[in-house]
């Protein structure tokens, strides 16, 4: 293949690994291909991001897998200095402004590391770029390449695909859990460490493959939330399956985008909100209720903590009520230091959505109007559990939730 098939076909192979954006609205594919995704720095930035694998030529048969050993397609790979090359080239033009890279594994994950750390190396030293690069830490790679990637690298990765050997043994019989989790462990100890280290600057990360072996989601997050915890993870992503033609699960039916999207409104609150596991409330199948957000849904099941007086609480107290996220709920503690607020209007101009929060506050003593449909067959007063989830049409019967 030239280069420009190597770049569709490897661009193409590479959008399946999640590395800073949601869902696929994001993308953006020019006239050779390429995917160019946005990825957010931890300073808040956004830099645009080739993300290309190095081959799509595998040893594992991961059954999911558009790459995997046994599916019959086309196969091809860069050589180090052809990828560094070809990404610098996008620098220049101004089209790209850091890259992803990961890669199937070929001839040993080692073998196939030492191939990423390469091209990685090239463009620090051949190239004087100093800009983002993130490096997929390959299944098996020893503890060298890993601390290597560490100090060539902004952010490195470890794709755990399951939140147990139970259900990582649907999706890739040849892999170990144990084996996934070491080198997120390694990277953990070598910043703990000390010493010269890239990946400080964005830490490390790692991706859930979503419904294809029948996890619940409550395995997902405890799992997630044990990730923050023990390896300080910057990131936790989601990517809900989808099946491909070529693959023993082809025929399995996609995961339900908004159930992605409901693991990631849960990451959120984990990582901006303080909720911890303990407080999520589940179904009888051990998965998020699709009815509502995860705040809205915990809000309704504790009619107790409410109504919470704006003009006097606490910051962890604000970020508890639906429509005050951190950015509003830090406006309004500022902004009440010069007066109360009074009305919803004022909540609006402090960024809360105030028709979501009203029905959880007072102002002033005062509980605002409101008109929700969510509300529409209920008082002006909070309403009991039960007759939230009657609003919500989700029966208490289908809940556990945890106090």
């Amino acid at each position: 293949m030239d280069t420009t098939e190597k770049v569709q076909t490897l661009g193409e192979a590479a959008r399946y690994d999640l590395c800073g954006a949601c869902g696929e609205s994001h993308r953006v594919k020019d006239d050779m291909g390429r995917w160019i995704y946005p990825a957010a720095l931890p300073d808040g930035k956004t830099v645009k991001l080739l993300k290309i694998l190095l081959t799509n030529a595998c040893d594992n048969n991961c059954l999911y897998c558009l790459n995997r050993k046994d599916r019959d397609f086309p196969r091809t790979s860069f050589k180090p200095e052809e990828l560094a090359h070809l990404f610098d080239q996008l620098y220049r033009a101004e089209m790209v402004q850091g890259l992803f890279l990961s890669s199937a594994v070929r001839g040993g994950p080692d073998h196939t590391m030492e191939q990423m750390i390469a091209t990685a190396e090239i463009l620090r030293h051949n190239y004087l770029y100093r800009g983002y690069i993130h490096l997929k830490i390959l299944p098996g790679a020893s503890w060298g390449c890993v601390e290597r990637a560490t100090q060539v690298a902004d952010r490195v990765s470890v794709n755990l695909e399951a939140p147990g050997q139970k259900w990582l043994g649907r999706l890739a019989p040849d892999k170990e859990l144990d084996d996934l989790l070491a080198p997120l462990r390694w990277v953990r100890r070598l910043l703990e460490e000390g010493g010269e280290r890239r990946v400080r600057r964005a830490g490390q990360t790692t991706q859930f493959v979503v419904g294809a072996a029948g996890e619940p989601d409550k395995e997902i997050l405890q799992t997630t939330e044990s990730l923050y915890r023990e390896l300080k993870l910057a990131r936790v992503y989601f990517s809900a399956f989808q099946p491909l033609e070529g693959t023993p699960l082809e025929d399995r039916p996609a995961t339900p985008l908004l159930r992605e999207h409901r693991l990631y409104q849960t990451d959120f609150l984990f990582r901006k909100y303080g909720f911890t596991f303990e407080e999520l409330i589940f179904d009888q199948e051990g998965n998020l209720p699709l009815g509502a957000d995860p705040k809205m849904i915990w809000a309704l099941h504790h009619p107790q903590f409410f109504p919470v007086e704006v003009n006097r609480a606490t910051r962890e107290e604000l970020l508890r009520v639906p429509g005050i996220g951190p950015r509003s709920a830090r406006r309004i503690i500022k902004g009440r230091r010069m007066g109360r607020l009074r009305t919803l209007e004022d909540l609006r101009r402090l960024g809360a959505v105030a028709k979501r929060a009203a029905p959880f506050i007072t102002l002033s003593g005062k509980r605002p109007p409101f008109q929700l449909s969510l509300w529409e067959a209920l008082s002006g007063k909070t309403p009991d559990k039960g007759q939230a989830l009657t609003a919500l049409a989700l029966p208490t019967s289908e809940l556990v939730y945890y106090r």
